[in-house]
């Protein structure tokens, strides 16, 4: 029996587009994600940090939970702006929100998940959600972001610039 569809008109992930002002405008914090599948890819793999809707949370108050497992408790964010909802490839539905923050990278202490590797083995792995949290100018975070999310960056310098 498959499973229901999910017909809800809720977003099913929210995350947060970290930015900071600099001489020559503005840079966005992008996580690039752990696995195996991940590894070797680097142009259209990175994202905002962002997760699923637990059932009693709204988006906010997600995105700013998954803020701080990706990145690690040196992450911090104030007053957050609503950047609207994007639909991903694959239908998935993300509400985004922008704040300004000037997170030191080399304090990444991302939260860990367990991976079964290699495929079918039986044996689970545990590995850091995200290996990596860089600050790109807006062009070169155009990129380097899903594409699904390259909308998310467009929002962000109309509302802030």
């Amino acid at each position: 029996m498959s499973s229901p569809k999910r017909t809800s008109a809720r977003p099913s992930s929210a995350g947060i587009l970290a930015y900071r002002r600099v001489r020559h405008g503005l840079e966005v914090l992008l996580v690039h994600p752990r696995g195996p599948y991940w590894r070797n890819k680097d142009d259209g793999a990175w994202s905002i940090p962002k997760g699923e809707i637990g059932i009693s949370e709204d988006p906010e108050q997600t995105a700013r939970r998954e803020f701080a497992e990706e990145l690690g408790p040196a992450a911090s964010i104030g007053h957050l702006q609503a950047l609207g909802e994007i639909r991903q490839r694959g239908g998935k539905r993300v509400s985004a929100f922008c704040g300004e923050t000037d997170f030191d990278t080399s304090s990444l202490s991302s939260n860990i998940f367990e991976i079964e590797w290699p495929p079918k083995s039986g044996r689970l792995r545990p590995l850091p959600e995200v290996d990596r949290a860089e600050w790109f100018e807006l062009e070169a975070a155009r990129t380097k972001i899903l594409a699904g999310q390259i909308e998310l960056i467009d929002r962000l310098e109309k509302k802030v610039t």
